[in-house]
């Protein structure tokens, strides 16, 4: 995280044109001069951070030659060190130079090689520590005990109340619940930071008013698909059970109905918008509904990754409701999202894994095992932060965005790496909420860094 720091700042010094205030090397006026100035002292502070970050870097390697570490996490580590003072000598010549493209972007890539190559030794190191024989695949899921449904038998699932205050309650819940409304306020933030990449005088209130209220209904339009179309599953998962279609508190056709309406509602508002943002809408709730539920989820291995482009869509939405058109920052927004979808649900799998197998699902956990999963975890989590940082050097991003990556980003590293360790449910929830507080804060961030400063 020191290095990721050190990346995301001096991309910031860069974009801020911080370093024509100490301009020398290593600190200020002739290359020994105390800095005068607030930027200039985020200069040189950024400087003395590089030489504690690069004694821990230098240090790890040490560690890594003297101890019975494996080949491929000395390689990875001697690729941080060997990396680091090359790119320190960059970051100097750059800093006293001016130099122009590409050698700014080339430092920063060396940056992202370094981190890359940390990532890369722990997620091997702790594999190696922490990976159980034991904690295998599911060989036959089919000997798993299948959960207890509501109520206990088939005939005895819940039923409506009589009343008709209470039942009328009762099926305005179910219904509201067949939309899935904890996706909601996460997608709809990522909409509104796609909106915020590309603000302009294009983004008005009725803009970003249709936009989200298209993202809201369009999600519980998917969600009721995904319930019609995993109705018979459901009843066999412990965690889905007592879902509406589940428990036939609604029909089938009543949901369909009730995702058609809510689909024409939100192709209505998006349409309201723009061509654009109507197209990928239906595409959103086509992918998520039939390509995700139907072909993705029940056949492979990889449906977490690949179901991420349903969560990365939105940024595009966000990004076609201001321009019209799908552009860079949105296509890089949604780069982040699709890559912190696994790190994100690879969690929550772990701890539904015997669930998971009674229903048939082949998630991560289920084929190949937990430990495999956590890694694969930890894998996504770097890209992710990679992802993030590229974001934030294409868009200029500032100090918030900076602040919020890299102490939300620790957090989620820490509960990742508790995860490795602890092996248990409690900390597989805990990551996973970890995930939702990093992405839904560094959402705000981009909202905050690009339409209030």
């Amino acid at each position: 995280m020191g290095v990721y720091l050190l990346v995301l700042v001096g991309t910031t010094i860069g974009v801020t044109d911080a370093t024509r205030t100490c301009a020398a090397w290593p600190a200020c006026g002739a290359g020994l001069s105390l800095p005068t100035t607030a930027s200039g002292a985020l200069v040189v502070g950024h400087r003395l951070a590089a030489v504690v970050v690069g004694l821990l870097v230098l240090a790890a390697g040490v560690a890594a030659l003297r101890t019975d570490t494996s080949r491929r996490v000395r390689v990875a580590l001697g690729v941080a060190v060997v990396c680091y003072p090359i790119q320190a000598a960059m970051g100097a010549f750059v800093a006293t130079t001016g130099a122009a493209a590409p050698l700014p972007a080339v430092h920063l890539l060396i940056g992202l090689v370094i981190f890359g190559g940390l990532v890369a030794a722990l997620a091997w190191t702790l594999e190696a520590r922490t990976g159980d024989p034991d904690d295998g695949p599911v060989a036959d899921p089919d000997t798993l005990a299948p959960p207890e449904k509501p109520g206990g038998d088939e005939g005895s699932r819940p039923s409506l109340p009589e009343n008709p205050i209470p039942r009328t309650r009762a099926l305005a819940g179910a219904y509201f619940r067949l939309m899935k409304p904890r996706l909601m306020w996460l997608l709809c933030l990522v909409a509104s930071a796609g909106m915020a990449l590309a603000a302009g005088p294009a983004l008005t209130p009725r803009t970003v008013v249709l936009t989200l209220v298209g993202g809201v209904l369009s999600i519980g339009a998917s969600g009721t698909f995904n319930h019609v179309f995993e109705r018979d599953i459901d009843r066999r998962m412990s965690r889905t059970n007592d879902r509406p279609l589940a428990t036939d508190v609604v029909s089938v056709r009543n949901a369909l109905a009730f995702g058609g309406l809510l689909t024409v509602g939100s192709l209505a508002a998006f349409a309201a918008v723009n061509l654009l943002v109507a197209v990928l809408g239906l595409v959103a709730i086509v992918f998520y509904s039939v390509i995700y539920t139907l072909v993705l989820k029940p056949n492979t291995v990889q449906n977490t990754v690949l179901g991420g482009a349903a969560g990365a869509l939105p940024a595009l939405i966000g990004w076609g409701a201001v321009t019209g058109s799908v552009g860079i920052g949105g296509l890089l927004l949604a780069t982040v999202i699709f890559l912190w979808t696994p790190a994100h649900f690879y969690n929550l799998a772990l701890a539904y894994k015997d669930d998971y197998a009674r229903g048939g699902f082949p998630m991560m956990p289920v084929v190949r095992g937990e430990t495999e999963t956590r890694k694969h975890i930890l894998w996504w989590l770097g890209a992710t932060f990679v992802g993030a940082g590229v974001l934030a050097a294409w868009a200029s991003l500032g100090w918030v965005y900076v602040a919020t990556t890299v102490t939300l980003g620790a957090v989620f590293l820490w509960a990742v790496i508790r995860l490795h360790l602890d092996r248990t449910e409690s900390a597989a929830f805990r990551a996973f909420h970890a995930s939702n507080a990093y992405l839904g804060s560094l959402l705000l961030a981009v909202v905050v860094d690009t339409l209030a400063f």
